[in-house]
């Protein structure tokens, strides 16, 4: 993925998704916003302690940045589970889906920017050009373990009539197996859902592995039917990269959030 900027706006930019005609979508860095330490700058997660006001700035900045207006960025209230938005018709105000428990968004509305915030969990876009269908997906590891990108090829299929094999991946920067070590409870669930831990985890001692969350969700968007050369993975770690990413686990908890984004042609 390239490093791209859209006015003050740095971004990482899939190269699979541009070559499919998407101008807006991308994954956010923590560059050019308005919010103070320990959310400097870009902080787009309204569920942090960072002041309102600048992450309100922080989101019209980003919009602007992209020709469009701040009330069509869509965003909903993370819980780590698979439950999806689906937006599927016109609706006069957007600003009420952000009320809503999901972890990810689908939509075939053009003009209508979709987003998830993560800061180390990881962001997935998926893209149809064919139906124009995109989606966008919060991983973290409970989502990962339960299926969600699964859920999301899913959705594309029963309710648009995706074929797999249309289907375009992006997965975003997010924590690395470098710096991303969990323990027995967190194996466990991965195996009960039937996931190749040992495809995805390298272990460390007899309770704690190194997981490689990234891998995970393009192993399971492959396993959904998506062909591998429609994936595109970032590779990046955000623990190792402060000075580009804010890190959850790397920071204490108190840091800002990116946000993966995508939205169909108006």
């Amino acid at each position: 993925m390239e490093t791209k900027r859209a006015d003050k706006v740095h971004y990482l930019e899939p190269e699979i998704l541009t070559a499919a005609g998407v101008s807006v979508h991308g994954f956010t860095t923590r560059h050019e916003g308005v919010s103070r330490a320990p959310y400097n700058s870009l902080n787009l997660g309204t569920g942090t302690n960072d002041s309102p006001h600048s992450v309100e700035g922080n989101r019209s900045l980003l919009t602007r940045s992209f020709g469009v207006e701040t009330g069509r960025l869509v965003t909903v209230t993370q819980v780590h589970g698979t439950d999806l938005l689906v937006i599927d018709s016109p609706n006069p105000d957007y600003s009420y889906f952000q009320k809503l428990e999901a972890d990810g968004i689908i939509t075939n509305q053009p003009g209508v920017m979709i987003g998830v915030c993560v800061a180390d969990c990881v962001p997935v876009l998926l893209l149809d050009p064919v139906k124009g269908v995109a989606a966008a997906l919060h991983a973290g590891w409970k989502g990962t373990a339960a299926g969600i990108c699964r859920k999301g090829v899913d959705a594309f299929i029963n309710l648009f009539g995706s074929e797999p094999r249309d289907i375009l991946a992006a997965v975003g920067p997010a924590i690395g197996p470098c710096c991303y070590e969990v323990d027995k409870p967190v194996a466990d669930a991965f195996r009960a859902d039937g996931h190749d831990w040992d495809a995805v985890a390298t272990i460390k001692d007899t309770a704690r592995w190194q997981l490689d969350l990234a891998r995970a969700n393009a192993l399971q968007l492959g396993a959904a039917g998506i062909p591998e050369r429609n994936i595109e993975t970032a590779g990046q770690c955000v623990s190792c990269a402060p000075e580009v990413f804010f890190s959850y686990r790397r920071d204490g908890g108190e840091t800002g959030r990116q946000l993966g984004f995508i939205m169909l042609k108006g």
